[in-house]
């Protein structure tokens, strides 16, 4: 459990970079998650090569780790999405949702009773998102984006913890990223159509954040998180998350000074958010103790 913990964390501190990385790569949302997918999922692959850890797996499972990669993809472009109608900060915050959304779907998805605290936890983030958004009409469409984002990036997690029972860590990871981009590929064509763009290929200070993107903050983190799935439920996996925003806002304000466009509601939805994180993470202390 101990150990479990330790790798969570280092995966919220990597996943803390990436809504920076976002600002500062300069395509738009898809194509972001499309290199990101594609740089992770031949990374994986290489690793694979010479590991020899990716196991065969019957079809109907392929296919259902292929669906639950799409999951991921889409959330990924809903992310970055929101940043680029908002910013780094509010789009971070956005992400605390994914509790609420955790909390519910985890007991449907997993045929188990709610625990009723995690719901409490999760409508005080919710009352968080809820006093920015109300105040600040500036980021309203970001704000909604990024709910969108967390509620898709709360299934992928549940869904790993089923699949983690029949699969390799390796073997998921490789064949869920490798889903994510083909199924993305699949959908770029229509993405095009309703939201065109002239630049469709990276230059070279973009490729040089989309390695970090890609390597460092996709893949290691996804092996950190997915082994810390195996001891820890995904409530607390995705709770845990929440401290993101905390490490994201502060290198937004500190790269982009992003503190000087935001309001007092902002930080007081931000106290809010902060404080459930704080009380699921003693109420886990306490129950493991």
């Amino acid at each position: 459990m101990k150990t479990a913990f330790i790798r969570l964390h280092i995966a919220v501190v990597l996943a803390g970079f990436t809504g920076v990385l976002g600002r500062l790569i300069t395509l738009n949302e898809a194509l972001i998650v499309f290199y990101r997918l594609l740089l992770s999922a031949l990374a994986l692959w290489f690793i694979a090569a010479f590991q020899r850890t990716i196991k065969k797996i019957p079809l109907s499972q392929l296919a259902a780790i292929f669906g639950v990669g799409f999951i991921a993809a889409i959330h990924w472009v809903t992310f970055y999405g929101a940043i680029k109608y908002s910013n780094v900060s509010v789009t971070l915050v956005c992400f605390s949702a994914i509790g609420f959304f955790t909390a519910l779907l985890e007991p449907l998805l997993l045929r188990k009773k709610p625990v009723w605290q995690e719901l409490a936890l999760g409508l005080l983030v919710i009352l968080g998102i809820f006093i920015i958004f109300q105040f600040d009409a500036r980021y309203q469409t970001g704000i909604i984006i990024g709910v969108i984002s967390a509620f898709l990036g709360a299934i992928f997690p549940v869904l790993n913890r089923i699949l983690l029972k029949k699969v390799t860590v390796e073997t998921l990871v490789t064949y869920e990223l490798t889903g994510g981009f083909l199924t993305l590929s699949c959908l770029m064509p229509v993405y095009f159509y309703f939201f065109p763009t002239t630049v469709l290929t990276p230059s070279w200070t973009d490729w040089g954040w989309l390695l970090v993107l890609s390597l460092i903050c996709t893949v290691w983190a996804f092996y950190l998180s997915s082994y810390a799935l195996k001891y820890i439920s995904a409530f607390t996996v995705n709770l845990t998350y929440n401290l993101e925003p905390v490490y994201g806002i502060l290198l937004a304000f500190f790269l982009f000074q992003e503190n000087a466009a935001l309001g007092l509601h902002f930080y007081i939805g931000l106290l809010i958010i902060v404080s459930a994180v704080l009380l699921q993470l003693f109420r886990v202390w306490k129950a493991h103790r």
